[in-house]
């Protein structure tokens, strides 16, 4: 079981290495824009987990197409801090910007319930989330 000291040290440790530059030293004296850095860092850092999330999720769509079964506890120990397919200083490509992503759908077909243990029914036209 991932504790949630390792979980934190996890999320600075993949901070750190999204943060370019400086190697994570803000060298300006300026609370202000010490205070934008820090912020300019969680928010790449957030986009950057939400896509690898994203990634997965499609994955996981794709092999229960293909009739995998999915076991909510392998879905536990996945990590959106993946760096191996992430170009941190990346390619000059423009191509990408002309293309239309498909809408995003948060459904996912896997059961979590045997992770959330006898929790209570959602009320009344609200879902819980997976």
């Amino acid at each position: 079981m991932i504790t949630a000291a390792s979980k934190v040290e996890s999320f600075n440790w993949f901070s750190q290495w999204i943060g370019i530059g400086n190697r994570g030293v803000i060298a300006d004296n300026d609370p202000i824009e010490q205070e934008k850095t820090m912020k300019f860092n969680a928010l790449l850092t957030n986009a950057v987990i939400f896509h690898n999330t994203l990634d997965i999720t499609e994955i996981v769509r794709q092999l229960l197409e293909e009739g995998w079964e999915i076991d909510p506890e392998d879905l536990a120990h996945i990590s959106p801090y993946l760096t191996e397919r992430i170009r941190r200083f990346g390619e000059d490509s423009t191509y990408e910007l002309g293309l239309v992503p498909e809408a995003y759908d948060p459904h996912l077909d896997v059961d979590f319930s045997p992770l959330r243990g006898d929790a209570p029914p959602a009320p009344d036209g609200y879902s819980q989330a997976a």
